[in-house]
């Protein structure tokens, strides 16, 4: 028996070769070509991972390039962090309104879903809204008591913010629930008033946006993250933090 009848290899040529090493390696080469996308996967997860350092959010807000830049990169470089190796998530398009006739209202649902999981995983530290977001995130329980929450973290930051700080009314019980089965009961809460917001109308770098109403800021109640929360604060109420002027950041309406 000759070599090559033997091995068959050397007298197949083109797709006859081909398939003919498809039909007895099949396996091999399968598994190899798993091992190889797996090897590829956690190679690229592991060069493109970048650690989440903060999770902010904008309810009821839109913003341009500039201040997107501003409110990320910007705030990663002045901790002296790489922003190919951190990131701040910003999350975006979430709209709060109980106004039927807003063009947002019909992101409302789907956005207190979104912000609901983002609580519960703790992957949400700080909102920037307006004042119906605003209303929303105190009266449901979700933002800190910021006097305290401060003068238990930096005293000297609230002397800072203490003329900037706005109230808002916390809902600990009411009978919305009996309202909705008989309407025409009056509508009755038990409720609490704390410093939940930071007007941030005042800081450079939201005047420089061109708001026409204010911009408050608050902050997660369970937010795990409070020292990087603190730095991102003080970064916001910098004098020397700005943006290129480019069309004015809106707000809905």
């Amino acid at each position: 028996m000759t070599s090559d009848q033997t091995n068959p290899m050397k007298t197949l040529k083109g797709r006859s070769k081909i398939q003919y090493i498809w039909d007895y390696y099949k396996l091999p080469l399968i598994i190899l070509g798993i091992l190889l996308y797996l090897f590829g996967y956690c190679l690229y997860r592991y060069l493109s991972y970048k650690e989440t350092i903060l999770y902010t959010a904008l309810v009821n807000v839109t913003v341009g390039e500039n201040l997107t830049q501003a409110l990320t990169n910007n705030f990663l470089l002045s901790q002296n962090l790489n922003p190919d190796k951190n990131k701040l998530e910003l999350y975006t398009g979430l709209y709060l309104t109980e106004n039927e006739q807003n063009i947002y209202h019909q992101y409302t649902y789907a956005s207190r879903i979104k912000i609901l999981a983002a609580i519960d995983a703790e992957r949400f530290d700080m909102v920037l809204m307006n004042q119906e977001a605003f209303d929303a995130f105190s009266q449901n329980g979700y933002l800190y008591n910021l006097e305290m929450f401060l003068l238990q973290t930096d005293p000297a930051l609230y002397e800072t913010v203490k003329s900037n700080l706005v109230s808002n009314l916390f809902i600990l019980e009411d009978n919305s629930i009996e309202r909705q089965l008989d309407a025409s009961l009056p509508y009755q809460a038990i409720t609490e008033e704390h410093y939940y917001g930071i007007d941030l109308s005042d800081t450079k770098l939201i005047q420089n946006a061109g708001f026409e109403e204010p911009v408050y800021l608050g902050i997660i109640a369970n937010s795990p993250r409070t020292d990087t929360v603190i730095a991102y604060l003080n970064y916001l109420l910098s004098p020397t933090v700005s943006q290129d002027q480019s069309l004015p950041d809106q707000m809905l309406e």
